[in-house]
């Protein structure tokens, strides 16, 4: 097995894998933004995930979300673990099946370094965000806000707030009934985990170098 992980990682920068592999990363949301957010981080070798959600596949989230048709029905959390350790089983993964509130964001995500937000409601969003920094001030967290529609991609962008960070175009609603299109939830996605992975780079070094 140490062979196979050897392998595995042997094109990744050798200078910052050893810092992803000691990171944890939170994710509150396994659907379109949470699933693939968790995948783009798996491939990058991030030490451990830790995955929050409370629903259950259905047929019409295989439009944008991480999973298979075999999998409908299923808890998400229980199935993206699954399909992660497919990807990469030599990191670790730990699924809750639970919905979020301000009263288990400390337990839940305590050992995170930083959260990445995969909300799809408004109201979700604002409850974890302000729950995490009251909890978490010198902590990261990445939220995401507005990525309905096609094109435009000169519109997403990202935007800092203290230790808040948020990717989309921040204005796109969704219309009624009708969910985000894959290609803008993926940019948005990779978007977050592209920022994780600079974040958690940047974190190490200093505590490394003590600045």
């Amino acid at each position: 097995m140490k062979n196979l992980e050897k392998k595995f990682f042997s094109k990744h920068d050798p200078r910052i894998l050893p810092l992803l592999r000691v990171s944890v990363v939170g994710i509150a949301g396994a659907g379109g933004l949470g699933s693939s957010v968790a995948v783009s981080l798996a491939r990058a070798g991030i030490g451990k995930l830790i995955i929050v959600d409370f629903d259950r596949i259905e047929i019409s989230n295989l439009n944008r979300q991480q999973y298979f048709w075999t999998q409908v029905g299923k808890v998400k959390v229980r199935a993206l673990l699954e399909n992660l350790r497919k990807i990469n089983p030599f990191s670790e993964y730990v699924g809750f099946q639970r919905r979020i509130t301000p009263k288990n964001v400390k337990t839940i995500f305590g050992k995170a370094d930083l959260l990445i937000e995969a909300f799809d409601r408004a109201g979700q969003k604002q409850m974890l965000i302000e729950s995490w920094i009251a909890h978490f001030p010198d902590r990261p967290i990445i939220a995401a806000s507005g990525l309905s529609g096609w094109g435009r991609n000169q519109k997403i962008r990202q935007r800092r707030v203290g230790n808040l960070y948020i990717c989309g175009d921040e204005e796109s609603e969704p219309a009624r009934g009708i969910s985000p299109m894959a290609p803008r939830v993926g940019i948005v996605a990779s978007m977050q985990a592209n920022l994780a992975v600079e974040l958690l780079v940047k974190m190490r070094q200093k505590n490394v170098h003590g600045r």
